[in-house]
């Protein structure tokens, strides 16, 4: 998409050979004239990115190649590209009329585009801010200047600077905790957490029932970390395994970088510091153009079955046999498959404790972002009502105006199941004892509910619930036989997040690529 070459000539059939080799050349090409003609596009560009159909790449399914990628979100298209650069004949299948997966743009009535799925990006994440400047995506700073607001039922509302809301009900546990987080974490191996000598006791454990032993005010610092739990997990702290919360906090950095609470949770040099311009989905859509005839949409795998030295891979559109295969879907969507053999029990295990998240992510657009003429920076912070964790969610150019609500965990379960006029209310009020009546009046209304996802099930990623972490993580990237497994949750540094699923597929095209 990238170079907006037009789309492939599918009126005739290609034999596998020729289909490769026109794929591998329009891969290579593209690479090598990325920087200027990318940089130069402009409107035009950016009007061809807003206007892509699933007829841009629905490749046909052919009778024969090297290697099926199955899903084509960022780890699927990326694992993709790199083995059709090692000169790999790849088919990557997505069950959608879509690619990007849990990237999803929305295109607001009042012009610019937000983003419905995973958005933000920050220091660390090297793997899916490189994949962006190599298809001419750029990072805008998130909004971040003015003051917070923090509203709680003891001490009512606040504006406050810094990271942490200044409530002295709460500051002591919340330093206390975080620090313990933070220790607890760096002992942590990124790539086996169930290694560390305490990760029965941890894996035992909830988030939940970690605050309560280690708080005086249990219920104010569960409330204050549940505002991250429900929008980074779709979850509250004691749906979540202390290990896995740990080996996530461990997660959020790099190889030379030691993970951190507040690397995975602040804005500025945190995890929330930047957005693409264009929308997040803006890079599966052109990497996806980029790749042309090699994604094929409206797929969906019914069966995946190793016989005779190779892989039967049946889609809605037709069955394709290839040396390998490589999964990069989210986890229960992987038990909807007929496997033969049948999966590993460990690995079929670990799927059925793998549950998606429940979020959604609501968001009210106004003509201006009003509160930023308050010294209100858009980020705020509640213990009640439909919008516990909000966020400015304004285009790059800061209009229209956009506040989100992350709706998650039990929240979600509150409003979720609420209809959609009595949640749009429970949300703009929440908005309102924030950033005031304005509030109440939004030019448009929208939401994205991913637990209705039918090819996700739930955001924005797989969760540990206590106990199943030790007994089954151990088989989340163990190949079986020629499969191989992909997909964010899999990756050992911003699992759940872009750059892991960016990470997670460039990891699994070079276990295929030294296998063939």
């Amino acid at each position: 998409m990238a170079l907006h070459l037009p789309p492939p000539p599918y009126a005739g059939e290609q034999r596998p050979s020729d289909r490769a080799a026109l794929t591998r050349r329009g891969v290579l090409a593209a690479g090598a004239a990325t920087g200027g003609l990318l940089l130069s596009a402009g409107a035009a560009e950016a009007a061809r990115d807003r206007s892509a159909s699933p007829a841009d790449c629905q490749g046909r399914i052919p009778r024969k190649v090297d290697v099926v990628v199955v899903g084509a979100g960022l780890s699927g298209l990326v694992a993709t590209r790199d083995l059709l650069a090692r000169g790999l004949d790849v088919l990557c299948v997505e069950a959608r009329e879509r690619v990007g997966g849990r990237v999803l743009n929305h295109e607001l009535r009042a012009g610019g585009v937000i983003e419905a799925g995973g958005a933000f990006v920050g220091p660390t994440q090297g793997r899916i801010t490189a994949l962006a400047e190599e298809l001419g995506v750029r990072t805008f700073l998130q909004h971040n200047e003015g003051n917070s607001v923090y509203i709680s039922s003891l001490t009512g509302r606040q504006e406050y600077a810094g990271t942490v809301p200044p409530d002295p009900t709460i500051l002591p546990d919340a330093a206390v905790l975080l620090t313990r987080i933070d220790m607890m974490a760096a002992e942590v191996d990124v790539s086996a957490p169930w290694s560390h000598p305490n990760a029965q006791e941890w894996d035992a454990m909830s988030l939940g029932e970690f605050i309560r032993r280690n708080a005086l005010n249990a219920d104010g610092v569960g409330n204050l970390i549940k505002a991250w739990t429900q929008p980074g997990f779709g979850a509250d702290p004691d749906e979540l395994s202390l290990l896995f919360v740990l080996w996530y906090v461990a997660c959020s950095g790099d190889e030379q970088n030691v993970g951190t609470f507040s690397r995975n949770s602040d804005t500025a040099n945190g995890a929330q510091e930047r957005r693409f311009v264009g929308g997040s989905q803006l890079i599966p859509l052109r990497l996806a153009r980029r790749l042309g005839d090699a994604v094929a949409l409206d797929a969906a795998v019914r069966q995946v079955a190793q016989v005779d030295g190779g892989v039967l891979v049946r889609t809605s559109r037709g069955t394709v046999r290839a040396k390998r295969v490589v999964v990069a879907a989210p986890p229960p969507m992987v038990l909807d498959i007929d496997w033969f053999p049948r999966l590993p029990t460990r690995r079929l295990q670990l799927l059925r404790h793998m549950d998606m998240g429940q979020l959604m992510k609501c968001d009210a657009v106004y003509e201006t972002p009003f509160w930023r003429e308050d010294g209100l920076n858009g980020f705020g912070i509640s213990d009640s009502g439909a919008a516990r964790a909000v966020f400015d969610n304004s285009p790059a150019s800061g209009s229209p105006g956009v506040l989100l609500a992350f709706v998650g965990g039990s929240t979600w379960r509150e409003f979720g199941v609420l209809s959609r006029k009595a949640r749009r209310e429970a949300v703009l009020q929440g908005f309102a004892a924030m950033f005031g009546e304005r509030a109440l009046s939004p030019v448009e209304y929208t939401e994205q509910d991913w637990t209705k996802e039918r090819w996700t099930g739930g955001g924005p990623t797989a969760i540990h619930a206590p106990g199943t972490l030790t007994d089954f993580g151990p088989a989340i990237r163990k190949v079986f036989g020629r499969v191989h497994w992909a997909g964010t949750e899999t990756s050992t540094y911003w699992s759940g997040y872009m750059d892991g699923a960016v990470r997670a597929g460039e990891r699994a095209a070079v276990e295929v690529g030294e296998r063939l």
